[in-house]
């Protein structure tokens, strides 16, 4: 297993938590999505996979779920 944590600016509540979390779990190989909620600020989001994953995967992912800011 491969434990992935980055940070997404823009969430403000658990909806924009469970949009972003859906999005992540649509990813191959991905087992668990948390996400540390940070209203408006910048959240932590861990993700448990069973592989590493592409940055520009996790990336386009986030982006689907709506206009929010990936810092990996």
């Amino acid at each position: 297993m491969t434990v992935t944590t980055f940070t997404v600016s823009g969430m403000t509540c658990g909806h924009c938590v469970n949009a972003v979390s859906d999005e992540l779990r649509e990813l191959d190989g991905v087992r668990d999505v948390s996400i540390d909620l940070v209203a408006g600020g910048d959240s932590s989001v861990t993700i448990t996979s069973e592989q590493p994953l592409e940055p520009a995967a996790l990336t386009a992912a986030v982006a689907e779920a709506g206009d929010y800011t990936v810092t990996l």
